[in-house]
């Protein structure tokens, strides 16, 4: 099992360590002995290799998201400082380095199965597709942090059989890569419908496959939907418009077909069952606050909860200390010492111990039914269809409030108290509330903003990537910053930079894309 975690080293290839040649040699394997591995073993390597990034984890939150994206997103509250819109290198490094390490892994998993015979690959097939599915989804995620990324030839070094003058990658441009991604995910939705699978592989699969443990239902619902995503993402680029009006038409008039995450029964997620094991979110709350009060509540997200009465706040917040059961967000536009005086008086409300930050058994959300639903009233209010889309906006928002509801079951945290549950009354009276209820956006403009909050709200702390990328493309819902006078990026950037490790090792492909390495520049799809 060791040879599902030694391909790391194929990253020197990207520039992402300061290993010497020597070092890399002494760490690589034999191509020769890729034989003694199975594609099912690299299976569970490829799923196992981003499961930090998966998980809910000290590290990825506090290094990697805590000063990035739950800052441009205002997620969290936050006391403001200088050069605080300046992703950090470690986040950006430390981000780089764990995907390009789980793409070698997929990549060695594919020169495995590329090695099989014939009548093997068609047996296994559904690894591969699975496999894809789930590198695609965190791919989708880095070209919308960065644009170009290498890509299709990055992860090869096992594949050049140790070769390194052929293993420096170039960059691909963001366009050719979703275009790539979304001709795949097309053809594995088709294929998935007609796909036959051997038992014993049936049987195999549900244990090595902790995503979905082997069910293709959930497989088939897990592309599509993440064609839904990547659909909408790029669906006000001119190189993409018509498609996704196509294929969403397609998958949305055919769901026997293409069917979708519609309900929280079919989310896509990392459930933890065992704390003994990697898989589970105890060390999130410390991840989260950070240096001890990056769990605040913000201030814009907590007054439309007010104000419309959201069954979500009690279930998603809790009220500060001192807050005498009052919810309360940090604004972000006040001056440091007045946040500072705010924090220490102990009156912001913070993320829900027992449903979200402590709680050790949180799932590894991927996607869900509130955000599919959301997307797909986007869709709908493009096509003309108020009433489709009206119906999408608020399956959503019931598919969002049960979600949250139904983590505080799962911990076996108890600090925040019992939860007053919801019902369908309270649901209802939500929907009809002024500031929510469908009817009362009397313009597509503001029936988009409706939509973005919903989705802005859903994302919160557990989708934060995703959340960040859907504020670029939409510019909603309307976020305002306290402009940093103190340095050149005075707002939230529109990309990140790439990881100083690419301009010294990778240096001749990163030169072909240095004119884009600017904060300022936007992805293609940005165009808003």
């Amino acid at each position: 099992m060791k040879r599902l975690f030694i391909y790391t080293a194929a990253v020197l290839a990207l520039g992402t360590s300061s290993c010497t040649k020597k070092q890399l040699a002494d760490a690589y394997p034999n191509p020769a002995t890729v034989s003694t591995t199975t594609v099912e073993k690299q299976f569970a390597g490829v799923l196992n290799s981003y499961n930090a990034d998966v998980m809910y984890h000290y590290w990825n939150y506090f290094v990697v998201l805590q000063n990035t994206a739950l800052h441009y997103t205002q997620a969290v509250g936050w006391q403001n400082a200088p050069a605080q819109y300046v992703p950090g290198a470690a986040a950006i490094s430390d981000r780089w380095s764990s995907y390009y390490t789980f793409l070698s892994q997929y990549k060695e998993m594919v020169n495995v199965y590329n090695k099989m015979s014939e009548t093997d690959k068609k047996d296994k097939r559904i690894y591969l597709i699975a496999a894809t599915i789930y590198f695609y989804d965190h791919t989708q995620k880095v070209v919308d942090l960065h644009g170009d990324i290498p890509w299709t030839q990055a992860g090869l070094l096992s594949t050049n059989n140790g070769d390194y003058a052929s293993s420096y990658p170039k960059y691909d441009a963001p366009e050719a890569v979703y275009t790539k991604m979304l001709d795949d995910l097309k053809g594995f939705a088709d294929e998935l419908n007609t796909i036959s699978i051997p038992s014993g592989v049936t049987t195999v699969m549900q244990t090595q496959d902790y995503i979905n443990h082997g069910n293709i239902a959930l497989w088939k619902k897990y592309c599509n939907s993440l064609r839904v995503r990547m659909l909408t993402r790029v669906s006000l680029s001119s190189t993409f418009a018509s498609r996704y009006t196509s294929e969403m038409a397609a998958i949305t008039s055919n769901s026997a077909s293409y069917p979708l995450v519609l309900t929280n029964a079919d989310n896509i997620k990392v459930a933890v069952y065992n704390l003994t094991t990697p898989i589970n979110s105890t060390d999130f709350y410390s991840g989260l606050i950070g240096w001890g009060s990056n769990d605040m509540a913000n201030k814009g997200m907590i007054d439309t909860m007010n104000n419309n009465a959201d069954p979500r706040l009690r279930a998603m917040f809790q009220p500060g200390t001192n807050a005498a059961g009052a919810y309360k967000g940090m604004d972000p536009t006040l001056d440091a010492t007045t946040q500072g005086d705010l924090i220490k008086g102990g009156t912001i409300s913070v993320y829900n111990y027992s449903a979200i930050s402590k709680n050790k058994y949180l799932p590894g959300n991927i996607i869900n039914a509130a955000e599919v639903n959301f997307l797909l009233s986007e869709y709908y209010l493009n096509a003309g269809n108020d009433a489709a889309a009206k119906s999408a906006y608020e399956t959503g928002i019931k598919a969002s409030i049960d979600f949250y509801y139904a983590l505080r079951p799962l911990s076996d945290d108890n600090s925040s108290g019992t939860l007053v549950p919801t019902n369908d009354a309270e649901k209802n009276a939500y929907l009809a509330s002024p500031g929510i209820k469908w009817e009362n956006a009397t313009t597509k403009d503001a029936k988009l903003n409706r939509i973005a909050v919903q989705k802005w709200t859903n994302y919160s702390v557990l989708q934060p990537l995703e959340s960040w990328a859907e504020i670029r493309r939409t510019k909603l819902p309307k976020l305002t910053f306290q402009v940093d006078n103190t340095n050149a990026q005075t707002l939230p950037p529109n990309r990140w930079v790439y990881p100083s490790s690419e301009i010294t090792y990778n240096k001749p492909n990163y030169d072909a894309v240095a004119s884009k390495d600017k904060l300022s520049t936007k992805l293609f799809w940005d165009v808003k």
